[in-house]
């Protein structure tokens, strides 16, 4: 039933009358009686006999065309297992909302609703566009034999990764099967869209994204459930599409913040389909230009293979890139290391703009973002306590905290010593304008929320784009700057340097190889470890050492942990109800917004199954006597604190 409260989480027996025995089929939408309500429910299975005496009838038949498919279902209950959650949250997830009308023409089209095969098409895939990886032809082969291969795949500089993944997917419907890939946005979504238009031909996949509408999502959705489509490609809507003979699962840039669901029980699409993968027996692929310390367990674990391209084809790929650091300009001039645009910086800029290319140039945060820096080596103010940023001015007429509120009357920056203190703005439209001042006549184009720019032309410009928003440039870009680093690599957060290597490796990938003129510039010290996989361009060793960090503090992925947010009271009731698995360590509490705190409980990885259980069920007694305030559950939390 179509009711989130933990308690009611498990399958209610009917009876089927005979005036609906023929709509009444596993998969559709059905409506029942219960406590004196009627409420929405889904029909699972239909058998003879049941083990309790006394039923109720269903009311209704919503629908009958079955858009609940079998392994949907069996995914959903895993995924609601995994994540402490109700299965009723994870189908509110997995099936779009009914629209009637489209079933009308959907039903009027095929009335019996039968499911046609899956197309096949026995042209093999030209596996010349993964001979860069030695691994990447035996994986095609793979798929198309039917096997089950699973990869990690780190993107080599410049590559067009929509061109790769449209290949793996044209190898496994070449095997008569199907295939589900999930991107982060619906940029990303365009351009795999139109590379697997190109492959397939038109007509071969469908998108399913909510930012679609309602009524061309469920149209997709049902063309998906029906077997009328081989493909599906999407957002994290996609995670669950039903599939025909499902032969392969990709995820793309699997970091992306974007792949978590901010909905109840708060799945990632990546362990979506990792999941999937597992139940299904079937192929996985998880690819980015940077690599997570998640996908880096798969490989070490054996779960999966890495496919990586050798060190002489990357350094004859990848750009020039050159930390502001290690700039020798900074001995001679002090003031060097406090600018925004170093003088490294603002001539490969303008060499660049001299040959006729393009230049990009991210920075971290769209509009003005006010924050505090030391006047003297521009290095960000922290608070000595707890290490939240630092706001003028305080009541005191002192700097304060803008997270624990305490006054640093007696602030002193860590790096240089200094105590002057001084007020900056950044941000793309303030980057914009002054580098539209610094090079007067050069065109200038930003790129953000506002307006995420797809492509731009060849020749002299100037795009100021916030991470995520880079538009691809024809030929590459002559010169990458990635300023205001300090930004991404300063956060309060577990994944703070992973997050700045994949935000910079991305950017830097559209770059221009080094033997074509093209080359980065990082504002940032060159002895940093993002910064070091950076230039080398080896994510895999930053993901290597980033988990064997995690492993050695109890961090995720390394360990499973939970978080319990709510009042005070409600955590400790819902704590002291979990019979929580040997080894299970209690941290915290730590304050969260609104007057919450949040605990922490952290176990081994083999005891994960063990929590969400104990978690899921103390949820479920609370639910039963209608305990007054909510708390809420997360797995392996984006942030821990």
């Amino acid at each position: 039933m179509d009711v989130p409260l933990p308690h009611l989480d498990r399958p209610f027996d009917y009876l089927v009358p005979d005036t609906l025995d023929a709509d009444a089929r596993p998969g559709v939408r059905v409506k029942v009686r219960f406590a004196g309500q009627l409420v929405d429910g889904w029909l699972l299975e239909r058998v003879a006999e049941s083990a309790h005496p006394k039923l109720a009838y269903l009311e209704k038949v919503v629908s009958p065309v079955p858009v609940l498919a079998p392994e949907v279902a069996e995914l959903a209950r895993a995924v609601a297992d995994r994540y402490a959650g109700s299965l009723a949250d994870v189908l509110r997830l997995a099936v779009p909302p009914r629209h009637a009308r489209v079933e009308k023409d959907v039903t009027a089209t095929d009335p019996a609703g039968a499911t046609p095969p899956t197309a096949t098409d026995p042209t093999p895939v030209d596996p010349r566009g993964w001979r860069d990886y030695p691994a990447g032809p035996a994986f095609l082969r793979a798929l198309t034999a039917g096997r089950a291969p699973r990869a990690v795949w780190s993107a080599l500089p410049g590559e067009d990764w929509a061109d790769r993944y449209a290949d793996a997917v044209a190898a496994t419907v070449a095997g008569g099967r199907g295939a589900v890939v999930v991107v982060a946005d619906a940029r990303d979504l365009d351009r795999l869209d139109a590379a697997l238009t190109a492959v397939l031909g038109p007509g071969r996949h469908t998108c399913l994204s909510a930012a679609a509408g309602p009524a061309r999502r469920y149209r997709a959705f049902l063309a998906a459930r029906r077997g009328d489509i081989p493909v599906v490609i999407g957002t994290r809507a996609a995670m669950f599409a039903p599939v025909e003979r499902l032969g392969l699962v990709a995820v793309w840039d699997d970091g992306d913040d974007l792949h978590a669901e901010p909905r109840a029980p708060y799945p990632h699409a990546r362990d979506v389909l990792l999941t999937r993968a597992q139940l299904a027996g079937v192929a996985a692929l998880v690819g980015g230009y940077a690599r997570t310390a998640e996908a880096q367990l798969l490989v070490e674990t054996g779960w999966a293979r890495e496919v990586v391209a050798d060190r002489a084809t990357v350094r004859a790929r990848m750009p020039a890139i050159a930390p502001t650091g290690d700039d020798p300009h900074l001995a001679r001039d002090t003031g060097a290391a406090s600018a925004r645009l170093p003088s490294l910086a603002w001539t490969t800029a303008r060499d660049a703009l001299r040959a006729d290319l393009p230049v990009l140039v991210q920075v971290p945060r769209r509009g003005y973002l006010p924050s505090v820096a030391c006047a003297d080596c521009r290095a960000p103010a922290r608070c000595p306590h707890c290490a939240g940023p630092l706001g003028l001015p305080s009541a005191e007429g002192a700097p304060a905290c803008r997270w624990c509120g305490r006054v640093a009357a007696a602030y002193a920056c860590p790096e240089c010593g200094g105590r002057r203190l001084r007020a900056s703005v950044t941000g793309a439209r303030r980057t914009a304008e002054e580098l539209g001042r610094a090079f007067p006549g050069v065109p200038v184009r930003t790129s953000g929320r506002e307006e995420v720019l797809a492509t731009v032309p060849a020749g002299a410009g100037l795009v100021i784009a916030t991470p995520g928003a880079e538009p691809v440039a024809e030929g590459g870009y002559g010169a990458v700057l990635l300023l205001d680093s300090w930004a991404l690599l300063t956060r309060a957060d577990l994944r703070a340097g992973e997050e700045a290597l994949r935000r910079w490796l991305a950017a830097a990938a559209l770059a221009r190889p080094g033997s074509a003129g093209g080359r980065v510039v990082v504002v940032a010290d060159g002895a940093l470890a993002p910064v070091q996989a950076l230039l080398r361009w080896d994510s895999a060793w930053f993901a290597t050492r980033e988990l064997a960090e995690r492993r050695e503090l109890g961090f995720p992925p390394a360990v499973r942990m939970a978080s319990v947010t709510g009042v005070a009271d409600a955590v400790a009731d819902l704590l002291a109800g979990a019979a929580l698995p040997d080894g299970a360590e209690v941290l915290g509490p730590v304050p969260a917004d609104e007057g919450r705190e949040r605990m922490l409980v952290r176990v081994p990885r083999a005891r994960a199954a063990a929590l969400a259980g104990a978690l899921h069920a103390a949820a479920g007694q609370r639910s039963a006597r209608k305990a007054a305030d909510p708390v809420r559950l997360q797995i392996d939390p984006l942030s821990l604190f």
